[in-house]
C-alpha cells in the first residue's frame, strides 16, 4: 500500500535522509573537481552534479504524489539511496578508471540507470492511486489533476527518454576522455528535453505548494553546510596557524551570507507567491522556478565551496591564489547570485538590481583576485557578500516583517 500525499503533506524524515545521501554525492563531486583542478574537470563535475540534480528532482515530484515514508515509495527510495551511494563512491573514477577492481565509469552508469529506473517503476505503481486524490485536490484548490491518460503519456515518454540515454552513457563510459564528456553532456540534454516534453503533456498537479519551497530549501541548506564542512575537512592535516584560522572564519562568513541571501527573504517570499498561485500557474512556477531555476543556486554553492577549499589549502603560503581557485571562488558566488536573479524573475517577474550589481562586482574583481594572496581574495568575496546582505536587509525590512506576520 502507498499513502497518498495531501494538501498538508510536508517533508518527512525519510526524505531528509534521502536528501543527505544526494548532498553527500554532490560533495564527492567537489572532491573530484578539486583533484582535477582544470576547466575540463570543472565541467565534468558540473555534468555529474546536473545528473544528480535531475535524479533528485524526479523523486521530489514523486513525493508530491505519495508519502515517501510509506509503502512502495519508501522501498523504492531505499533502493535509490543505495544506488546513489554507489554513484558517490565511484565519482573519483567517473572519468578515469583506476587500475584493478571494477570499471568505475560503467559502475557509475549502472547505478544512475538503477536510480532512474527505480523512480519510474515506483511512479507507475503510485499513478493509479493518485487519480482520486488529485481530482479532489483540483476541485478544491485549482490544482491540475495527475494520473489518468496524461500520467501514462508522461511515464511512457520518461521511459523512452531513459532508454535513449543509456546507450550514450555506456558508450561514453567505454570511450573515456573528451568523447565521454561529450556523450554525457548529450545524455543530459536528452534527459532535460524528455522531461520538458513530459511536463508539457499536462496532468501535473501540486499537492502542498509550501512543501516545494521546504524541500528545495532543505537541499540548499544541506549543500551550504556540507560544503563548509568539506572545506574544513580538506585541511584537517595542516598545522593550526593564524592564516588557517582566519581562512576558516572567513569561509564560515561566506557560508552565512549564502544562507542569509536565500533564507532571509527569497525563500519565504517565493513560498508565499507559490501558495497563492493556482492550477497551471502553480505548476509552471514549480517546474521553472524550482526544478530548473534551483540548479544554478545549488551548483553555485558547490563551486563556491570548492573555491573556499582552495583558499584554505594555500592560506599563509605567501603565493597568489591563481586562476583556477580565484575563478571557482568568485565565479561560484556569481553563479549562485545569478541563480537567485533567475529564480526571482521566474517567480515574481522582477530582476534584483543589487544582486546584478554584486555579480558585476565579482566578475570585475576576478582578474585582481587571481593575483591576490588567498586570504585577501577570500576577504574580498566576503566583503561583497556582506555589503549585499546589508543593503538587502535594509531595503527589504518591511517586506521581511510582512512575510513573518503572514
Amino acid at each position: 500500500m502507498t499513502g497518498q500525499a495531501g494538501e498538508s503533506h510536508r517533508t518527512t524524515a525519510f526524505e531528509l535522509f534521502f536528501d543527505l545521501v544526494f548532498v553527500f554525492a554532490a560533495t564527492r563531486v567537489t572532491v573530484l573537481m578539486a583533484g582535477e583542478h582544470s576547466v575540463h574537470g570543472l565541467f565534468q563535475g558540473l555534468l555529474l552534479l546536473a545528473l544528480l540534480w535531475w535524479t533528485w528532482e524526479g523523486y521530489t515530484w514523486l513525493g508530491n504524489q505519495a508519502r515517501a515514508d510509506d509503502g512502495v515509495v519508501r522501498g523504492g527510495m531505499a533502493v535509490a539511496s543505495a544506488a546513489v551511494i554507489v554513484m558517490a563512491l565511484t565519482v573519483p573514477e567517473a572519468w578515469r578508471d583506476a587500475p584493478g577492481g571494477l570499471d568505475g565509469p560503467l559502475v557509475l552508469v549502472g547505478a544512475y540507470v538503477l536510480v532512474r529506473a527505480t523512480h519510474l517503476t515506483v511512479q507507475f505503481a503510485v499513478d493509479g492511486a493518485v487519480v482520486g486524490t488529485a481530482a479532489g485536490t483540483a476541485a478544491g484548490t485549482g490544482a491540475v489533476a495527475g494520473g489518468g491518460e496524461g500520467a501514462r503519456r508522461r511515464l511512457g515518454l520518461s521511459w523512452a527518454t531513459l532508454l535513449a540515454v543509456v546507450p550514450l552513457l555506456v558508450a561514453g563510459a567505454l570511450l573515456g576522455g573528451w568523447a565521454q564528456t561529450a556523450l554525457f553532456a548529450g545524455a543530459l540534454a536528452v534527459e532535460r528535453a524528455g522531461t520538458h516534453l513530459a511536463a508539457r503533456r499536462g496532468g501535473l498537479w501540486i499537492g502542498d505548494a509550501a512543501r516545494w519551497s521546504e524541500r528545495h530549501g532543505l537541499f540548499v541548506l544541506l549543500a551550504i553546510g556540507e560544503s563548509a564542512a568539506l572545506a574544513g575537512v580538506g585541511v584537517a592535516e595542516r598545522a593550526v596557524s593564524v592564516p588557517l584560522l582566519a581562512g576558516g572564519v572567513l569561509g564560515i562568513a561566506v557560508a552565512v551570507c549564502l544562507w542569509w541571501l536565500y533564507f532571509d527573504v527569497v525563500a519565504p517570499a517565493a513560498e508565499h507567491r507559490l501558495v497563492r498561485a493556482l492550477g497551471v500557474i502553480r505548476v509552471k512556477m514549480v517546474v521553472e522556478g524550482y526544478t530548473y531555476g534551483h540548479f544554478p543556486i545549488v551548483a553555485g554553492v558547490i563551486v563556491t565551496g570548492l573555491g573556499v577549499q582552495g583558499v584554505l589549502a594555500h592560506a599563509g603560503e605567501g603565493v597568489a591564489l591563481g586562476g583556477f581557485n580565484a575563478s571557482v571562488l568568485y565565479g561560484g558566488a556569481a553563479l549562485y547570485l545569478g541563480g537567485h536573479v533567475l529564480f526571482g524573475g521566474l517567480m515574481h517577474g522582477v530582476l534584483s538590481l543589487p544582486r546584478l550589481l554584486a555579480i558585476g562586482a565579482l566578475l570585475a574583481a576576478l582578474p585582481v583576485a587571481i593575483a591576490l594572496p588567498p586570504l585577501a581574495a577570500l576577504a574580498g568575496l566576503t566583503l561583497v557578500l556582506v555589503v549585499l546582505v546589508a543593503v538587502e536587509t535594509t531595503r527589504f525590512a518591511e517586506q521581511r516583517r510582512d512575510l513573518r506576520e503572514a
